[in-house]
C-alpha cells in the first residue's frame, strides 16, 4: 500500500515510517522541509495549512496518517481545526481511502480540556469530506522525545523533593511508544478498524505520582512529594518551565488535561490488532536506553 506519513519527523512518526517500510508499505515522509529530512521513506514537500503542497503530496497514495498538533501556540485548537479541515478535503480530492489518526484519551461525558476537546474536534473533522478516518486515542505515550514522557523524566531527575499540585492523583494508563506504533501500523491491514475509533493503553493504569516514583525507583533516585491542592494551572506550567524543557504555553495546555482521567474505556482493539502491550517499567526502560543511545551518536561514539 502507498501510505502518506504527517509529522514524518515527530516523536510518532519517526518511530512510524521506518514501522510501515518494514511491513511492505511505500511510505512518503510529509515534511515542510524535504530537503533536511533523514529519516525512513521517500521525504515529499508538505505543510498541513497549505492546500496546494497537500494536493501534490497527498497524489496516488491509498492511505495517510495525521499526527500532526500544535500545542506551544496560544490558538493551537483554531490552528489544528483549520488543519485538519484542510488536509480532509485534500484527501478526498486525492482519491485517499483512509485517514489514520492519533487522538486523545478522554470520557466525552467528562469535562475534557480544551486540548483534548480540540483532538476531538479533529477528529470529527477529518471525516468532514467523506474519507473514512480510524482514530486511535491514547494517552501519555512513553517514549524517548515524547513531551509528556520528557516532563515526567525532567520532574524526577530534577526535584529530589517535589510539590505537587491534585493533578499528580488523575488515573492514566500511559502506552509505550512502539506499541502505539504496532497499533497505527496493524490497523491498516484490518477493514474492520476503517472508520472507527479506539482506545489504546499499555497494561496498567497509574496515577501520575506513581508514575514517576517510579520512573524514581528504576533510575536509583529518591523523591519526595509534598502535595499542595491549590496550585493553579497557571503556577503549575510556569513551575514546569522552570524545572524542564517544556515551555510554558505546551505546560499549560499538557496540565489542563491532567485533570481528565485518561484510562481505556473500550479494549475493543485488542481482538482486531492483537498483542500484549508492554507494563510501565518495561516502556520507561525502553526510553531511558532510547534516550542513552541518543545521547551516544550525538558524542559520535560507537
Amino acid at each position: 500500500m502507498r501510505v502518506l506519513v504527517t509529522g514524518a519527523s515527530g516523536f510518532v512518526g519517526g518511530r512510524l515510517c521506518p514501522a510501515l517500510e518494514e511491513a511492505g508499505h511505500e511510505v512518503s515522509a510529509m515534511t515542510r522541509r524535504p530537503e533536511t529530512y533523514r529519516g525512513a521513506g521517500t521525504a515529499v514537500r508538505g505543510d498541513v495549512h497549505d492546500a496546494a503542497s497537500l494536493a501534490q503530496a497527498l497524489e496516488g497514495h491509498d492511505a495517510a496518517y495525521y499526527l500532526v498538533h500544535s500545542l506551544d501556540d496560544p490558538r493551537f485548537a483554531e490552528r489544528d481545526a483549520d488543519a485538519a479541515r484542510t488536509f480532509a478535503t485534500a484527501a478526498a480530492d486525492a482519491g485517499v481511502s483512509r485517514i489514520v489518526y492519533l487522538g486523545g484519551l478522554g470520557d466525552d461525558a467528562d469535562d475534557l480540556s480544551e486540548h483534548l476537546r480540540s483532538r476531538r474536534e479533529v477528529e470529527k473533522l477529518l471525516g468532514g469530506a467523506g474519507v473514512p478516518v480510524t482514530v486511535l486515542r491514547a494517552g501519555i505515550i512513553v517514549g524517548h522525545g515524547g513531551i509528556s514522557w520528557e516532563m515526567t523524566r525532567q520532574l524526577v531527575e530534577h526535584l529530589p523533593a517535589m510539590i505537587t499540585p491534585r493533578w499528580v492523583r488523575t488515573r492514566t494508563q500511559p502506552i509505550a511508544a512502539a506499541d502505539v506504533v504496532r497499533y497505527l501500523v496493524g490497523v491498516l491491514d484490518v477493514p474492520a478498524t476503517e472508520g472507527r475509533a479506539f482506545d489504546i493503553g499499555g497494561s496498567e493504569v497509574l496515577e501520575y505520582i506513581d508514575m514517576m516514583r517510579r520512573v524514581a525507583v528504576i533510575e536509583g533516585r529518591t523523591m519526595i512529594v509534598v502535595p499542595v491542592p491549590l496550585l493553579s494551572p497557571k503556577l503549575s506550567s510556569r513551575w514546569l518551565s522552570l524545572v524542564t524543557d517544556v515551555d510554558v504555553q505546551t505546560g499549560r495546555n499538557l496540565i489542563d488535561s491532567m485533570s481528565n482521567e485518561v484510562v481505556v474505556r473500550d479494549p475493543a482493539i485488542r481482538d482486531l490488532v492483537p498483542f500484549e502491550p508492554m507494563d510501565y517499567d518495561s516502556a520507561v526502560l525502553a526510553a531511558l536506553g532510547d534516550r542513552a543511545r541518543a545521547a551516544r551518536r550525538k558524542r559520535g561514539d560507537a
